[in-house]
């Protein structure tokens, strides 16, 4: 298959690159420099719309799947307003740009996968939710469903549109788990603000799996979560990674303290993100790392 990827050069994108070329799969990488060969695409996806240029419809021409990951890093820096702007700025203008572009090639990619996050939910509460629960009221929640509006043109051209939305992905090399790993190794961690509120991690050879299983299932389309089948909270998921790596995890870290490094980006960690993976097991996934303890020890070995 012909596979074309926007932010391969992310913590996602580069494990799911690396699995597909592993696989033997022709992957397209999208970047925003210079192309260094027949496997790089320079695009320019802050140009929305005006950025479906005829060099990127010809790389998506008859590809069996367009993945898209672009996006600011939601926990790159504190959040100000600009930030926040680049946050859902950097979604939407990317999901319009592929979209775009997808809708006007001739021979259309069979699926377009393109990401969303738990974020869409909101507060979820401490009930695991499927993807039937409305979006929403905080910030991610808005972008998170701008960004799944954004690929409304590819979806009105025929091509199977499916948005996963991805819990934390747990991999020590970056993202939330990048950042909370060193700190209980160095044994000052512990919970954030209560620590009772739900989390929903996924392991990253899971994110990989997955994100594989939604391009190759015809029959998935739409919202899908992809989280862990066992989800945990704040508190209890710092124990058990201090005790894997036989540290304390007696520490807290206040509200106010995590908001003032943090900005409004602490609020969404001391709210319920709970979501149930119930669509991907009925379509017959299986996860390698269904439990929260199958997450650490792959974490760890990963480390």
């Amino acid at each position: 298959m012909t596979i074309v990827v926007s932010g391969a050069s992310g913590l996602i994108g580069t494990a799911l690159v690396d699995a597909l070329r592993a696989d033997g799969h022709e992957v397209v990488a999208l970047v925003r420099r210079e192309a260094r060969g027949p496997q790089q695409v320079t695009w320019a996806p802050q140009l929305g719309a005006r950025g479906a240029t005829p060099e990127l419809r010809a790389a998506l021409e008859g590809a069996h799947a367009v993945v898209n990951l672009s996006g600011a890093a939601v926990a790159g820096k504190r959040w100000s307003d600009a930030y926040k702007r680049e946050i859902l700025d950097s979604r939407v203008a990317a999901t319009t740009c592929l979209a775009t572009a997808i809708a006007e090639t001739d021979d259309h990619p069979r699926v377009f996968v393109s990401a969303s996050a738990s974020g869409y939910y909101g507060d979820t509460g401490p009930e695991a939710v499927g993807e039937v629960a409305p979006a929403g009221a905080t910030f991610l929640a808005r972008v998170c469903s701008a960004w799944e509006l954004a690929a409304e043109a590819a979806r009105e051209a025929g091509v199977r549109v499916v948005h996963p939305r991805t819990g934390l992905v747990a991999e020590p090399s970056g993202g939330a788990f990048g950042k909370l790993l060193p700190v209980v190794r160095a044994g000052i961690g512990g919970r954030l603000g209560s620590g009772r509120q739900w989390w929903s991690v996924i392991s990253i050879r899971d994110e990989v799996a997955a994100i594989r299983h939604l391009i190759e299932h015809d029959a998935l389309e739409g919202a899908v979560n992809l989280a862990a089948p066992e989800q945990v909270t704040n508190a209890d998921l710092t124990h058990r990674l201090g005790v894997a790596v036989h540290r304390p995890t007696l520490a807290i870290v206040p509200g106010l303290a995590l908001k003032a490094v943090l900005g409004e980006f602490a609020d969404e960690l001391l709210i319920d993100q709970r979501m149930s993976p119930q669509r991907l097991l009925d379509s017959g996934f299986e996860f390698a790392d269904p439990t929260v303890d199958d997450v650490v020890r792959g974490l760890l070995a990963g480390d």
